[in-house]
């Protein structure tokens, strides 16, 4: 349950939060990136679904460069102002294969549960059993 004042945490479940993270560092192994480009790439993992604010996703990427996860540089050609691009490095893409490890894991485990709780569901047994 979110804490009262804690604003676009509010919005934004404690999963989806952790979950841009190797969202960001997968859009970064295909190909260096700047911020806009990178909420826009969140779509594909259905993000948009739970919106994440962009301050969430700069504050993620200053401190995965901070842990050395990524690494960040001024692109200046081109028209308009310069843009900070974001390149993941060799230790990203290590935390990110951890990352996909675990969540192959948690999905393994939460299939388990759903099928288990549809067995339930299929078999009428809805009402709490309560034991003695």
């Amino acid at each position: 349950m979110p804490r009262k004042g804690a604003g676009w945490r509010k919005n934004c479940p404690r999963r989806i939060r952790r979950f841009v993270e190797p969202c960001l560092l997968l859009l970064l192994h295909r190909d260096r990136s700047h911020g806009y480009d990178l909420l826009e790439g969140l779509r594909e993992f259905s993000v948009h679904q739970n919106p994440v604010d962009s301050s969430v996703v700069y504050r993620t990427l200053r401190e995965m460069e901070q842990a050395g996860l990524v690494v960040s540089d001024w692109e200046t050609e081109g028209s308009g102002p310069p843009r900070r691009v974001y390149g993941v490095t060799s230790l990203g893409d290590e935390y990110l294969a951890r990352w996909v490890q675990d969540l192959r894991e948690t999905d393994r485990v939460l299939h388990a549960f759903l099928a288990a709780y549809d067995t339930l569901e299929l078999s009428g047994e809805r009402e709490p059993q309560l034991r003695q």
